[in-house]
């Protein structure tokens, strides 16, 4: 039985992006390495990602999924685990393309690259060119990412179209900005999903996320499943989404004056 089979095809995102957090803590409870919580975390994001596939073809959404895989602070975290989650990078390339091409998922990667190993960015570019011509759901993981940087990356791009006379500073408005961001072409989150309880942004998508809905989930990313994705999305399908307009349910209506008597 689908358990969004009442949502009409509108009140799906069309976009949703996750910070998948609590790997760690769930290796930690059990008494395990972290990189094992990292194991299983990267099984749910099979399972979510091949669910949300399934919903874009019975239900029209969503059509972009957008994964925190692994962020510009992330090197900080200790050296063996950096090694760690890099190789899992790859092997997780290496394993998904086969569903990928199965689901009909078309793959993208944003972030700074070039400091990635060339082993990443060899996979990245197989699984880049091998799934180009898929339609269905867009993937999206954010490697090496920090939204700042985007940021800084994106100003840098236009400050140099401005001294090569290719733009004029009084032509730069918000499409402009959004043009140069890693995220060009995409369209913005409707839905930021966080795990692990945590009420943090933890510089992700800040450009992008500006009338995203928020749904935080106590679950921990390995524990994160269909169930709770469907939870998110249906608590999306309930809100009232106004971009900072009225609308008929928060604006007091004049009451008809009473009637006098004649």
């Amino acid at each position: 039985m689908d358990d969004l089979a009442d949502i009409p095809p509108q009140k799906f995102p069309r976009h949703i992006a996750v910070i998948m957090d609590g790997n760690g803590r769930w290796a930690v409870q059990r008494g395990l390495e972290r990189v094992r919580g990292h194991q299983q975390g990267a099984r749910t994001v099979r399972e979510v990602v091949t669910e949300c596939a399934r919903l874009r073809k019975d239900h029209g959404g969503p059509d972009f999924l957008t994964l925190y895989s692994f962020s510009m602070e992330n090197w900080k975290r200790p050296a063996d685990e950096v090694t760690f989650l890099m190789q899992m990078y790859i092997e997780y390339l290496q394993k998904e393309r086969t569903t990928m091409m199965e689901n009909n998922i078309r793959f993208r990667q944003i972030g700074r690259l070039d400091n990635l190993p060339d082993p990443v960015m060899e996979e990245v570019s197989k699984t880049l060119e091998l799934t180009r011509g898929n339609d269905g759901l867009t993937l999206v993981l954010a490697l090496n990412y920090g939204s700042r940087t985007e940021i800084v990356d994106a100003v840098r791009a236009i400050a140099r179209k401005v001294k090569d006379g290719q733009l004029r500073p009084e032509d730069i408005g918000e499409g402009t900005i959004s043009s140069h961001l890693y995220t060009a072409g995409m369209p913005d989150p409707d839905l930021l999903i966080r795990t692990a309880g945590e009420m943090r942004i933890s510089n992700y998508l800040l450009w992008q996320i500006s009338y995203a809905e928020l749904f935080v989930s106590d679950v921990l990313w390995p524990d994160f499943g269909v169930h709770e994705l469907h939870e998110a999305i249906r608590s999306f399908s309930t809100r009232n989404r106004r971009f900072g307009a009225l609308d008929d349910t928060n604006t007091l209506r004049k009451r008809p004056a009473p009637a006098t008597g004649g």
